[in-house]
């Protein structure tokens, strides 16, 4: 019921306020303001309104200013705030953006108008890894043109970076300031401060030539609560070896774990830029962009079911076996959502420590050449994409008479023990663990040439034609380590997170790097995990812009079509490993393989804007529109086991899997009834023509059957929504004329289905049926201040790296607020607050919300700087 009250009150307001208003202006004429320069919050909201009007797309868009405003972290807290946008969390920031019902492998991101590369395996992008300072404006696409490089089935957001000679404003800005974060508060020496500040400078040197440079730092403390369900033992799945209860197959859980992490997210960034105009014809540009993300995060563990665990394999509860001896248990539908269980389940005390570096580069030259009514541009651009990732860890079991626990839906996660399993004393630290190190490299260059024609009295304004070649790599390695006890144990403590709502067991502390000692092997690699894809893309279009009345509404347009041909290729291993009942021993052997694929597409889109009266557009479009296959998904890589005659199965990518393909509509009412006011209605429709998702089928291989679960093509469907947008200062109440609303609401149907599980698919990732925004805002007198309230309901996300994992984010509703106070003309300071009612994101699997995958809590954050303009 919660979204629909956001919804009758956002409704409400926006049938009532623009009657209201033009009733205002209707009885007295509005006094003249043209000489009032509007500075702050109000000015950036009217650049992004201005910005939106012009465009011959459906967009929306934010202005440099606004991105100074709520909550300048990022870029992704500020998309999260645009009709239709949502932004999953990861470490507490807001991260990859869904737009209108589709995931983030359907969006398209681009830095100054280029595809860039991303540290993700897929193609992905993680949007906090753009500071808000090295940004000038963002601007999402949502309608297609035969101009825009091909990929965003949902979207197309592009970010752009400073120009200096076309920058109006102070050539100095110097930034400083705190960052105080309350999740993690419970782990012993760990600081939750941190610190931001930017800097950025514009030299005009002269008329026609001017360099910027800048960069931005920021140590981020976001220590957070984790609590991990270990998945299900399935009735429907595992047949005859699924647990039974009272004579019925139950879904029963393996297991599970809680977490407290100690982050550190280190972040520094720095940009320059090139802005030379020799003559009236040409504007020359050379821009750079280089980000760097750290985070260090010792973690505590303890995972319940480890050993003589939970739902480890098929049995009757209640009988001899390695599931559910001697118990008592609560059930939901199929679903065991609490039990106690009686057989010395274990309890692992794990220490362990996580890292990750990545860093992206973002760098290109483009040429504008313009002579009378011939414009010609060039374009040449390389980024590149490094992760690196590794997790190391000390363990300790002990085994608990008895282990209780409840992880049913609508109720906090709780576990609890017969004993204390972290008890410093009863400690004995012998096993250990490792993942990687692991590496990612992605690297893209793109050559672009486009050339447009303006055509005079005639139907058609102009046409313009372009081509573009471009070559991608992306590679995944991941190596080998040693990780050893240190002879001497260092001091154990254990301490509580109860307070932070979950009832748990103490968890255990220690250094780490006292603990244990870790050595890299860089001799050997796992070739398991090794994959190689090259994308080789080709792309030409051609459009025609035109512009005519219809009776006495003019109008005007663009038709065209994009050809796009691309090929990739896929370097990889298969890898058999065969069990052996005799010998006792395992087997792998492996054997590279190498596959391609080619296909060509052709992209035909048509928009036309109707200028109803001079505050009143009507937009339309239609197209075909294509997001290429997820690059990690492409891998060759297959892993087979053998193990005859009941246990032949594989695991592999899919190197020949056709792109996603839709065909849409979209259709836009906007009234500008203000030079700050907005009443927008917006309606699409998106007929998906392929999925890509997990699924199982039968491959022979060297003349065997194997049961191989991969990525694969699967069906369609339709995609149905409408967005809202209403934003307005209250000029119609001379009292409130500084204050203001901005807000939106999006609602999205659809039949689109992911492809898993199989007996209740999940719907499509990123597919959320309800998503609002809220802002009230203030600007006058040198204070700007806003608050914003976000929510969504539920949707299926790919929680972390692993497509084939997915789960269900149960409703958000986040708040979120700052103030801020110019001095005067070089002086300004500035409090902001995220997350103030600490909203927990819960998710689930399997499509069903007994079956907890995760909850965790990331606390309020808070930010105060102060801002020098020179």
């Amino acid at each position: 019921m919660k979204y629909k009250t956001i919804l009758l009150t956002s409704l409400a307001g926006v049938m009532l306020v623009p009657a209201v208003a033009r009733a205002a202006d209707d009885a007295a004429a509005a006094p003249d303001t043209s000489s009032i320069i509007v500075t702050g919050l109000r000015a950036s909201l009217r650049d992004a309104l201005q910005a939106k009007r012009v465009s011959t797309l459906v967009v929306d868009t934010i202005s440099s200013k606004d991105i100074g405003a709520l909550p300048d972290i990022t870029i992704a807290d500020e998309l999260n705030r645009l009709p239709g946008v949502n932004a999953s969390r990861d470490r507490g920031n807001d991260s990859q953006a869904s737009v209108r019902g589709l995931g983030p492998r359907l969006v398209l991101g681009l830095v100054n108008g280029r595809e860039v590369a991303t540290s993700e395996p897929d193609r992905n992008v993680r949007w906090e890894i753009y500071p808000s300072e090295d940004v000038s404006s963002v601007t999402v696409y949502k309608s297609q043109d035969a101009s825009l490089i091909d990929g965003g089935v949902a979207a197309t957001i592009d970010i752009r970076t400073l120009r200096p000679l076309d920058y109006v404003g102070s050539p100095l800005i110097v930034r400083a300031g705190a960052q105080y974060n309350n999740g993690g508060k419970d782990i012993p020496s760990y600081n939750r401060w941190g610190e931001r500040g930017s800097l950025q400078y514009v030299a005009k040197l002269s008329d026609t030539f001017a360099l910027s440079a800048g960069g931005s730092y920021q140590k981020q403390r976001n220590g957070k609560l984790s609590f991990q369900g270990w998945g299900y033992n399935q009735a429907n799945t595992f047949g005859d070896n699924a647990p039974t209860y009272n004579g019925n197959a139950v879904n029963a859980p393996y297991g599970a774990q809680t977490e407290l992490d100690a982050t550190t997210e280190t972040r520094w960034s720095a940009t320059a830029a090139m802005q030379w105009k020799p003559t009236a014809d040409w504007d020359i540009n050379a821009d750079f962009l280089y980000s760097d993300v750290k985070i260090a995060e010792p973690q505590y563990q303890q995972w319940y079911g480890n050993s003589n665990g939970w739902g480890d394999w098929g049995g009757t509860i209640g009988a001899t076996g390695d599931i559910y001896q001697p118990g008592s248990f609560t059930l939901a539908g199929n679903d065991i959502v609490a039990g106690t269980l009686h057989n010395y389940s274990s309890v692992t005390n794990v220490i362990a420590d996580y890292t990750e570096d990545k860093h992206l580069l973002a760098t290109g030259l483009n040429a504008k050449y313009s002579n009378g009514d011939n414009t010609l541009k060039f374009d040449g651009s390389y980024s590149q994409a490094v992760r690196t990732n590794s997790w190391y860890a000390a363990e300790s079991q002990v085994y608990p008479q008895s282990v209780t626990f409840n992880t049913a839906a609508n109720v906090l996660p709780s576990v609890s023990e017969s004993s204390d399993p972290a008890a410093p004393g009863i400690q004995n630290f012998n096993t250990t663990g490792d993942t990687g190190p692991q590496r990612l490299s992605d690297s893209l260059g793109a050559l672009q040439i486009d050339f447009y024609h303006r055509l005079h009295d005639s139907f058609f304004t102009g046409f313009g034609v372009g081509w573009r070649a471009a070559a991608r790599t992306k590679t995944f390695t991941s190596g080998s380590a040693t990780v050893s006890i240190n002879a001497a144990t260092p001091a154990l403590s254990e301490f509580s997170v109860n307070n932070t709502g979950v009832t748990v067991p103490n968890l255990l502390y220690a250094d780490f790097n006292q603990l244990v000692s870790v050595s890299n092997a860089t001799a050997t690699g796992d070739d398991t995990q090794y994959w190689r894809v090259t994308e080789d893309t080709y792309e030409g279009y051609a459009k025609a812009d035109f512009a005519g009345n219809a009776g006495s509404v003019p109008f005007a347009g663009n038709i065209g079509v994009r050809l796009v041909d691309v090929s990739t290729g896929s370097s990889a291993f298969l890898g058999t490993t065969s069990y052996s009942n005799t010998l006792g021993a395992n087997v792998t052997a492996f054997q590279p393989v190498y596959f391609g694929n080619h296909y060509f597409r052709a992209l035909p889109s048509l928009n036309v804007n109707f200028t109803l009266n001079p505050d009143l557009l009507l937009r339309a479009g239609v197209a075909e529109v294509m997001s290429r296959p997820p690059l990690d998904e492409l891998r060759a890589a297959t892993n087979l086991s053998y193990y005859p005659p009941t246990y032949l199965q594989g695991g592999s990518g899919n190197p020949l899997l056709h792109p996603f393909m839709a065909t849409q509509a979209d259709l836009s009412a906007e009234w500008y009834f203000h030079k700050d006011a907005l009443f927008a209605v917006a309606g699409y429709y998106k007929n998906v023509g392929t999925n890509i998702g997990y699924g199982q089928s039968i491959e022979t291989i060297a003349g065997t059957p194997y049961t191989i679960t991969g990525p694969q093509n699967g069906p369609g469907g339709h995609i149905l929504g409408s967005e809202i947008t209403f934003q307005t200062p209250f000029y119609f109440i001379p009292a409130l004329d500084h204050f203001g609303v901005y807000s939106n609401v999006a609602l999205v149907t659809s039949n689109l289905k992911e492809l898993a599980p199989v007996s209740n698919p999940f719907p499509a990732v990123g597919l959320a049926t309800f998503t609002s925004e809220t802002d009230l805002w203030y600007s006058g007198h040198g204070i700007d201040a806003r608050v914003g309230l976000k929510h969504h309901s539920p949707y299926t996300a790919i929680f972390g790296w692993n497509a084939a994992v997915l789960t269900r984010l149960d409703s958000e509703t986040t708040l979120g607020a700052s103030i801020s106070y110019a001095i005067n003309r070089s002086l300004s300071v500035r409090f902001q607050a995220n997350n103030l009612t600490n909203q927990a994101a819960r998710y689930y699997f399997n499509n069903d919300p007994n079956q907890i995958a995760r909850f965790e809590k990331y606390g309020a954050n808070y930010l105060a700087d102060i801002t020098f303009k020179y």
